[in-house]
């Protein structure tokens, strides 16, 4: 209690019991709106870095999948997502479960594999699918702008970008083909 014998919450209990009023609520929504506009386009950045990082990190699992398929599985290089993931009989799958379709939507990208434009069939591997002498992998946004800027190829020698968010073509991750590789 103060001196007046008013309790010291009084103020706070008069201010709950008469409510707010409209301009108060309406600065607390502009405030909020405020703070909202300024924080939305930063989460959204950061969503489509996380996804390209995500894009990239698959391309990655790929070329290392195609690396121990070409050695453990036949010689050649696979053409399929699927085949990737089967595995020989009695071992572990070349490639994670979640790239098994072809192609395979992961983190708001489309993830593709298919035979290089020049390979060659070659022998087949230990479940009876062909190998090819060559594989061309991209990474594609599922919609370019939200879940990703850029789009993303491989051969097995690096992984390319193009800015455009359209996979970088096989002739343009040749020598002097003019596509950007990441560093």
């Amino acid at each position: 209690m103060s001196r007046s014998g008013r309790s010291v919450a009084q103020p706070f209990e008069d201010a709950v019991a008469r409510g707010f009023t409209l301009i108060e609520l309406l600065i607390v929504v502009a405030i909020v709106g405020i703070v909202a506009a300024i924080a939305v386009p930063g989460l959204l950045r950061a969503r489509i870095s996380a996804d390209e990082a995500s894009a990239v990190g698959s391309l990655r699992s790929l070329n290392s999948a195609q690396a121990s398929y070409s050695s453990n599985a036949g010689g050649g290089f696979a053409a399929r997502l699927a085949t990737l993931a089967r595995g020989c009989s009695g071992s572990a799958p070349f490639l994670s479960l979640d790239l098994s379709t072809d192609p395979s939507i992961k983190s708001g990208y489309r993830v593709a594999l298919q035979a290089g434009d020049d390979a060659v069939e070659g022998n087949d591997d230990c479940n009876g699918t062909p190998t090819y002498s060559a594989f061309y992998g991209t990474a594609v946004p599922v919609s370019a702008g939200v879940s990703g800027r850029r789009a993303f190829a491989t051969l097995g020698a690096g992984i390319f970008f193009d800015d455009a968010g359209v996979a970088p073509t096989e002739d343009s991750m040749a020598a002097g083909g003019g596509a950007h590789i990441l560093r």
